[in-house]
């Protein structure tokens, strides 16, 4: 009985046995259980094709032949010849057998044998393609069940085999060799016995007895890749991560760093998930005693350590909670022991550089409204800092409400907000340790805007906003050495009307278009007395400043009616914004832009500090702009300048460039009065270059152009390519931070595909 190269069915029962083959699993991983195809066929339907089928009675055997081919529940089987013997239960696939399965893997083999229940197999010159590149070759496979698969004389590596011609063999960067491989579904994990780690080729390790996780397994307990350095302060260190999957939610890291100058220190990285939001707590200790920048101990031994914790939940469709939890025992700790990623945002409230957040909140938001309430306290770790000065906020709670449809024929915004602030001590007086200013606000506010464009295109947009703020102080140690009460309540009503007016020009060109825009900005606001502290040892007022300390101007805020970013102080008087912006965009993608503005005033305004340029009647001059030259490449530029020499007061720079063989930065910022006010230079350039395919430098500098010295500088070399990615680094810092002085590092980064973590997963 012979079909040719037809899709039909004949024996149903003994060609389904047949066919199943095309779902053998004899790979080393797991496969995900993907629905079949939308190919037509049934859940236990089966497509067969071959050259030839033969059915011989006498002997009971079926035999397919000549380009083989099975589809059968997501699955394809390809041989050359196919032979089910009935009377031995045995299903045989020989010549170029491969078995293609539905999440894309592809195992290949010179014969395959399995029982005809499909519970057991072996299969020759086996090989496999699995997910994340990995490739798997065996002298044998044998499959001992549904759950258990075992290798004899095998190897395994994500790297490539085959040189980009795709015919050349190629030498894997990485791999493992072992005598036996056991494949375990149901624990997710690769066994090895008498295993030997090549690189490039080379036996470089021998382990007995190996596991790892199996590629397809989202989390699994296991080593990561260790981190080897060696510095002045710590001597060498080893750092051994380690990853204990706890649960399907939630998992613990521990990562010993082992020192030879100092004790080890312990870091702990847990997480976990519930089913409204998740935890992320990252926690470290020693007990030593303190060291200096080349690991000579002076002091007490006692216990130091970290928390870097949050967390956020979801409590219904609206509504969401959440903290963090920061602190340190130590100002240098995380400099001591080299401890990354630190001082990043963990949740809606972001403290400066080297200082650490601790808050809760809980927030609300639907379609026209939002609140939140939170409560917060800062650990600063610059040199100086003093925590007792710093406020605690509690309760910090801010409201909006935008109803729907228009108001009046414009857009009305309202907000509520009220805050909290207590200070232990005060920072006037550090030696006599006074009481710290406490204070407490409440504000409402309404804001309208609308937007009406005429048939020429100008546009013309009137706004107005009314606010209202109440404030009581306690502890006013200001007005000891000044005037005024120690304790007080004051309120105040405060508000501006104005008007926004654009008119762009454009002009199409060959190949670029070209945008011209005038804009100009009328704001007037009655005048109004800010609120005094009182006076200085210096005679000068003290005004109530708590969220507007850092104030810059810039282009950013050069079109705000009110250019304080806070509450407490508040623009007012007339005055006029205007400036003008210039845009090209080529048709290739390439574009540029240029903003130049100023502001004027109807009186000096001395509530402005001196270094923002807008104390007088006319401000200094804002210049921004940015621009794409090439693909790849963004630069861009943002300076203020003297509004009578046009010195450059304050300017930044920087420049981004990514290409196929290169990525890269620069910024440069230079202010001549910051808010201590100092003067500031410096910059920061990073990058990487590939010299070759695989071969690269990495460089990253800052450099303090006041004191001309260098902060710190890396210079490394990096080698990577499809599986695998070592960084080599050495770092100087220079910089004097207390005791710790300066140092020298090396340190060691080894990232292996499929182990411990994702390839640049940085």
């Amino acid at each position: 009985m012979a079909f040719t190269r037809n899709g039909g069915r004949s024996a149903p029962a003994k060609f389904g046995l047949l066919a199943g083959a095309a779902w053998l699993a004899l790979a080393a991983s797991a496969h995900a259980q993907t629905p079949p195809p939308a190919d037509g066929l049934g859940e236990d339907r089966l497509f067969m094709e071959a050259d030839q089928v033969v059915r011989d009675d006498a002997s009971q055997t079926a035999t397919a032949r000549g380009e083989v081919e099975v589809r059968y529940r997501g699955r394809t089987l390809r041989a050359d010849e196919l032979v089910y013997d009935e009377a031995a239960g045995v299903i045989r696939a020989r010549g170029n057998t491969a078995i293609l399965n539905p999440d894309g893997t592809v195992e290949y083999a010179d014969e395959i044998v399995l029982d005809e229940e499909m519970k057991a197999g072996v299969a020759t010159g086996f090989a496999a393609r699995l997910p994340e590149n990995v490739k798997l070759a065996a002298g044998t496979a044998v499959r001992r069940s549904e759950q258990v698969h075992e290798l004899n004389r095998a190897i395994y590596t994500p790297c490539d085999i085959c040189a980009p011609d795709g015919t050349t063999p190629k030498t894997p960067t990485w791999s493992i060799q072992a005598e036996r491989v056991v494949q375990d579904r149901e624990r997710q994990l690769v066994y090895y016995r008498n295993a030997w780690i090549r690189v490039f080729g080379q036996p470089i390790a021998y382990l007995p007895i190996f596991w790892h996780p199996d590629p397809t397994a989202e989390r699994k307990s296991g080593l990561l890749p260790p981190k080897f350095s060696a510095s002045d302060r710590r001597g060498f260190s080893y750092e051994q991560p380690y990853v204990w999957v706890v649960s399907p939610h939630s998992d613990i890291t521990l990562s010993p760093q082992l020192n030879v100058k100092v004790n080890p220190f312990l870091n702990v990285h847990a997480r976990k998930r519930f089913y409204s939001g998740a935890i992320d707590a990252r926690m470290g200790y020693t007990y030593d005693t303190d060291f200096d920048g080349q690991g000579q101990s002076f002091g007490d031994a006692t216990s130091r350590s970290y928390i870097l914790a949050s967390g956020a939940f979801a409590i219904d469709e609206n509504w969401r909670w959440g903290f963090t939890a920061e602190r340190s025992s130590d100002d240098l700790l995380f400099d001591k022991y080299e401890i990354g990623d630190v001082y990043e945002s963990r949740g809606p409230y972001i403290a400066d550089d080297r200082r650490l957040i601790s808050q809760a909140y809980a927030t609300r938001q639907d379609q026209q409204s939002w609140f939140s309430a939170a409560a917060f306290t800062v650990q600063g770790l610059r040199p100086g800092d003093n925590e007792r000065t710093f406020p605690v906020a509690a309760p910090l709670v801010e409201a909006r409400y935008e109803p729907t449809g228009a108001v009046a024929g414009g857009r009305l915004r309202t907000r509520a907000s009220a805050v909290v602030l207590t200070r232990e001590q005060s920072p006037d007086f550090p030696t006599v340790r006074l009481p710290g200013l406490d204070s407490r606000r409440a504000t409402a506010e309404a804001d309208w805007r609308a937007t009406y464009t005429s048939a020429a295109g100008l546009r013309v947009a009137p706004f107005l906003h009314a606010r209202f703020d109440a404030y009581s102080f306690d502890d006013n140690m200001v007005g000891v050495v000044g005037v005024g009460p120690t304790s007080r309540s004051v309120s105040r009503g405060l508000g501006v009307a104005g008007v926004d007016v654009t008119y762009p020009f454009f002009r199409r060109f060959s190949d670029f278009t070209a945008i011209l825009e005038p804009i100009v900005q009328l704001a007037a606001s009655p005048d109004l007395k800010q609120i005094e502290l009182g006076r200085n040892a210096l005679g000068q007022t003290v005004y109530l400043n708590e969220d507007a300390i850092a104030f810059e101007f810039d282009e950013t805020n050069l079109f705000r009616a009110n250019k304080f970013p806070g509450y407490d102080l508040y623009e007012d008087g007339v005055r006029v914004n205007v400036g003008g912006r210039a845009s090209v965009f080529w048709d290739d993608g390439r574009r540029a832009s240029l903003l130049v503005g100023r502001s004027f005033r109807d009186a000096p305004n001395e509530i402005f500090a001196e270094r923002t340029g807008l104390r007088d009647r006319a401000s200094d001059w804002i210049v921004a702009a940015d621009a794409q030259p090439l693909p790849g490449v963004r630069v861009f530029t943002r300076a203020r300048l003297d509004g009578d020499s046009l010195d450059v007061e304050r300017a930044e720079a920087g420049a981004n460039v990514y290409t196929r063989r290169a990525s890269g930065y620069f910024r440069y910022l230079r202010s001549n009065t910051d808010i201590n006010g100092d003067k500031t230079e410096n910059f920061d350039v990073g990058g990487e270059l590939y010299l070759t395919k695989n071969w690269g430098v990495t460089v990253y500098g800052n450099r303090d152009l006041v004191q001309e010295a260098w902060v710190i500088r890396d210079i490394g070399v990096v080698y990577r390519d499809e599986c695998t990615r070592v960084d080599i680094i050495y770092r100087r810092e220079d910089t004097v931070i207390g005791r710790l002085g300066p140092s020298d590092s090396v340190t060691v980064r080894l990232t292996l595909a499929t182990l411990g973590e994702p390839l640049y997963g940085r």
